[in-house]
């Protein structure tokens, strides 16, 4: 690609997580206020109460995750190290580009991106949600909340869902092979792909993300060719609701019982290490394996800034200024279609 004049600002949105133990009630309160994460009949008069008692209780439950991985979510720092990496990337590829971090309920939040997007006086914007799927409680809440807060003039883009591209199941394939290889038979192992969980009532209003899932499931064994036996569960799941099912530890109990004592996880809807991969699955899961018996429990370790996923990242960037992602609608132009090409890349 030749060298241009223009200067692209690309936004890396992600969930975020609390920097240390004492930011986790604030995190979840901000996460429970999300009118895209809860929403009832007036909503607006109970939310904020709603949200103060669930963070709360919640915050004691998972003190201890995050107390096992250091004191806080290493999310930031992996994010940033992606930034970093993807401005290079696309620098050696000929554009000039400032890649900015907008975190959706802890620092640095997207008002904080946008006050740097805007010191960069950048003539192009690139939206790049770091979510391989799209659901209306991440994906849709980033892209909501950059469009309350973004008032510039510039033109932006949007880059989509991209959970098919084969770049990014290459990466994740590389990873999956690195933690097969750890097993004496790496055929042997039972592969068990754990998705973030979301509540029914989510997907009963006609969010992708379920399929999505399911279908990257199927893509990744497809271009893995492995012969081991695989399935697909669910985790984190909150308060008393129906969420999506089967559970990760509903489903390691299913594996103890059938005598499976090979087994590797891989946490299929996330793209960076955090609370929910290093806690729960390589810890607490780790543990709950152990205590049924498992023999060998190994987890597929994060894309995080591994060279083919910036790869990817580039590519998705690119596509986005000028082509179509493959298999997913066309995303171009002004922030005004941005959140209905999100919501109609449910396809």
């Amino acid at each position: 690609m030749a060298k241009t004049t223009r200067r692209v600002g690309v936004v890396l949105f992600q969930l975020g997580g609390p920097d240390t133990l004492a930011a986790i009630e604030p995190f979840l309160y901000n996460l429970f206020c999300d009118p895209d994460i809860i929403d009832f009949p007036f909503a607006r008069i109970g939310r904020k109460a709603l949200a103060k008692m669930i963070s709360t209780t919640r915050a004691r439950k998972v003190r201890h995750h995050y107390a096992t991985i250091g004191g806080g979510s290493p999310i930031r720092r992996f994010t940033e190290r992606q930034a970093k990496a993807l401005e290079a990337e696309l620098t050696n590829r000929g554009l000039e580009a400032r890649c900015f971090v907008a975190m959706r309920y802890w620092h640095p939040f997207t008002s904080e991106a946008i006050a740097e997007l805007d010191a960069a006086l950048c003539d192009e914007i690139v939206l790049l949600p770091l979510y391989p799927h799209y659901s209306s409680t991440t994906t849709g809440s980033s892209l909501n909340e950059w469009r309350r807060r973004f008032r510039g003039n510039v033109p932006v883009h949007n880059v989509g869902p991209f959970y098919r591209h084969p770049m990014y199941l290459e990466a994740v394939v590389e990873k999956i092979e690195e933690a097969l290889a750890r097993f004496p038979v790496p055929a042997r192992a039972e592969i068990v792909f754990s998705a973030h969980s979301v509540p029914m009532s989510v997907i009963a209003k006609g969010d992708p993300y379920q399929r999505q899932i399911e279908e990257t499931v199927r893509l990744l064994m497809r271009s893995g060719g492995w012969p081991n036996r695989h399935r697909l569960c669910y985790q984190s799941k909150v308060g008393a609701s129906k969420w999506l099912q089967p559970s990760l530890h509903r489903t390691l109990q299913v594996l103890a019982a059938e005598k499976r004592r090979e087994v590797c996880i891989v946490p299929v809807a996330f793209v960076s290490d955090h609370v929910e991969t290093l806690g729960e699955i390589d810890h607490e899961m780790r543990e709950e394996a152990r205590r049924l018996g498992i023999a060998q429990f190994e987890m597929s370790a994060g894309l995080n800034d591994s060279p083919k996923f910036i790869s990817a990242l580039g590519e998705f960037v690119l596509e986005a200024l000028g082509e179509k992602l493959p298999g997913c609608i066309p995303v171009h132009g002004t922030l005004g279609r941005v959140a209905a090409a999100a919501l109609m890349a449910a396809d």
